[in-house]
């Protein structure tokens, strides 16, 4: 019996999980698809043949395409247990952090996948983006970033949650300090308790394992 909706994704890649929470969230069943990225099914390159990416959501045959997205459409086809808020102007607040989660985000895995200058300069950058995160995005007394309750930002941002950690153990550095982002770690606490994402994080000691050798051999490349 096929599945009305299918993922294509990694278990490495925050976006695929990105996708998996919003689809656990609002309780809708689906088949998911691992995709090897070394050698990318014939399925995956017909569904998305601009990018060749993951991940890929098929619903009734038809591929949507890029994880943020993949859940605005997830949003619409399906609205109950809502992500995005109803009043206007807060839906335009949470499409600004989204933005720049998507802005802002990709600093953290150059810090991952460089060394030296470069490296300093996304460490830089990461921590700017981190700091916006704690004093604005969150600001007093907020458990999500849309108040009470998980929503769309929260699922943007997820990479902070899980990848991020791995990524200062694999590097080397700490960016995100209890004692210069305490809202950001109560965050991640309040995140990872809820039982739709506490369920469906990638197990943290395989991740080390594999973004360490992924790096090992990223640095190698650089030097050829």
């Amino acid at each position: 019996m096929s599945t009305e909706v299918k993922l294509h994704g990694t278990w490495p890649s925050p976006f695929s999980y990105r996708v998996i929470w919003a689809l656990k969230l609002k309780g809708i069943p689906y088949e998911y698809i691992e995709e090897d990225l070394s050698n990318k099914s014939l399925v995956l390159l017909q569904h998305n043949p601009a990018h060749k990416k993951i991940p890929v959501l098929v619903h009734g045959g038809k591929p949507i395409c890029e994880s943020m997205i993949i859940i605005e459409y997830i949003e619409e086809m399906w609205p109950h247990n809502p992500l995005l808020p109803t009043d206007p102007y807060e839906r335009s607040v949470a499409r600004f952090w989204i933005k720049f989660a998507e802005d802002k985000g990709p600093a953290m895995w150059i810090v991952y996948r460089t060394s030296g200058e470069e490296q300093e300069k996304a460490i830089k950058d990461t921590l700017e983006m981190l700091r916006a995160m704690e004093e604005d995005g969150l600001g007093r007394d907020k458990k999500y970033f849309g108040g009470d309750n998980i929503g769309i930002v929260d699922i943007a941002f997820g990479q902070i949650a899980q990848w991020l950690g791995v990524i200062e153990e694999v590097v080397g550095v700490k960016l995100l300090e209890a004692h210069k982002f305490p809202r950001l770690h109560a965050w991640i606490k309040s995140f990872k308790e809820v039982p739709e994402i506490k369920l469906n994080l990638p197990d943290r000691d395989e991740m080390l394992v594999f973004f360490k050798s992924r790096r090992e051999v990223l640095l190698a490349s650089l030097q050829d």
